[in-house]
């Protein structure tokens, strides 16, 4: 993508980017209704992910009640606001995924994220006394992200449970939306983007996967 255009043409297309995904969110309710016919026994792939999305969602929150108080541009609080929304709501959805697996006897297998790409390391005191605010969050929102996407990738390759299978897609769709907004307004305002860098591919997840195994293996 071309950066190089002015920064008002940036503001509408990071802003057409978030307002697409609240209509897309919006039309993915509409599936609720016949989320039980969608959902199958469910496996230990599937009990992992609830297990480690819902205190990865619940500290995303926190990042943005953050950020809704110390937000400098209407670009971050929105995303705040979003982000508290629909993880939020999602949170909600998994531990209903969560409850009824436990009920069937599903028990937990792992996902096989390396430790490090868990993205559950957040310095929230360094968050909130961070001096040039927004450059901060997204530098650490982006890899929070991140580790969302890799987490429900897995979700999607080996889960079972047709629920949660839902929310992984909604999880991808959303927080691809979401990087790319973040990095074209860190492009406008501060001249760069991340340098934890975009939408991770699947073949730097397939990497990564391989040097952590290899890390295991020497230890």
């Amino acid at each position: 993508m071309d950066y190089k255009h002015p920064r008002a043409l940036f503001a509408a297309i990071v802003a057409s980017i978030l307002i697409a995904g609240v209509a897309l969110g919006a039309c993915g309710d509409d599936d609720g209704a016949d989320s039980g016919a969608r959902s199958a026994a469910g496996n230990g792939i599937d009990r992992a992910f609830v297990a480690d999305m819902i205190p990865h969602h619940k500290s995303a929150v926190q990042m943005a009640e953050i950020a809704q108080r110390r937000g400098q541009s209407s670009f971050v609080k929105k995303l705040a606001d979003d982000i508290i929304r629909t993880q939020n709501t999602e949170i909600t959805a998994m531990t209903t995924v969560a409850d009824r697996l436990d009920k069937a006897g599903v028990k937990a297998t792992s996902l096989g994220v390396p430790e490090h790409q868990m993205g559950m390391d957040t310095d929230l005191g360094e968050l909130r006394k961070a001096k040039a605010f927004d450059r901060a969050f997204i530098d650490m929102m982006i890899p929070h992200h991140q580790s969302a996407i890799r987490m429900a990738r897995i979700e999607q390759a080996k889960g079972a449970d047709g629920e949660a299978q839902q929310l992984a897609g909604d999880i991808i769709a959303a927080q691809t939306r979401e990087i790319d907004a973040m990095n074209m307004h860190r492009v406008a305002e501060f001249g760069s983007a991340s340098p934890a860098g975009g939408v991770p591919t699947k073949q730097e997840d397939d990497a990564s996967k391989d040097d952590g195994a290899a890390s295991m293996d020497h230890g």
